[in-house]
């Protein structure tokens, strides 16, 4: 991803739109998670339903520890012990924060914390976003993008 990439990324995630960010395993459709709309957005996009989570994705444990902060304690040491990495942790969400991205279980939250290139995790604006994964899981077509809504998706591929 170059600098001009990852520049007109960040602009985008902050105007509300949704965009595709490479992580240490998919191509992660993103927008920003403080906001509901953009939060919405991703659901409308993939024609997912509302029941269905999105995880919290950020560049760094910290910061979803300051935007969710009962996962300190327990939490935080599992966290820790396996992000950043391959995985999506769903933990207790007590103060059912975010609650338009935890489908039908505002009392739990996924978090994702990915391995990612130097020049994204470094960027200012990427700290915390919703991420849904652009590719549907083994069979489930619910959660795959409409070619139609595919429009308003801004794509920045690595180089």
């Amino acid at each position: 991803m170059s600098a001009d990439q990852l520049i007109a990324a960040v602009a985008a995630i902050r105007a509300g739109q949704a965009v595709i960010l490479p992580t240490d395993t998919v191509y992660g459709l993103v927008a920003d998670a403080y906001r509901e709309g953009p939060g919405r957005l991703l659901y409308e996009l993939k024609g997912r339903p509302e029941g269905q989570p999105v995880a919290l994705l950020a560049a760094d444990l910290d910061t979803i520890l300051d935007a969710v902060p009962e996962l300190r304690g327990r939490a935080a040491v599992t966290a820790r012990a396996l992000l950043p990495g391959p995985y999506t942790l769903v933990l207790p969400n007590p103060a059912a924060r975010f609650r338009w991205l935890c489908g039908g279980e505002p009392r739990a939250i996924g978090i994702r914390v990915p391995e990612l290139p130097e020049p994204v995790r470094a960027a200012p604006g990427i700290s915390l976003r919703a991420e849904s994964e652009p590719m549907p899981p083994a069979g489930t077509s619910s959660s795959s993008l409409d070619p139609r809504r595919s429009r308003r998706v801004r794509s920045f591929r690595r180089r």
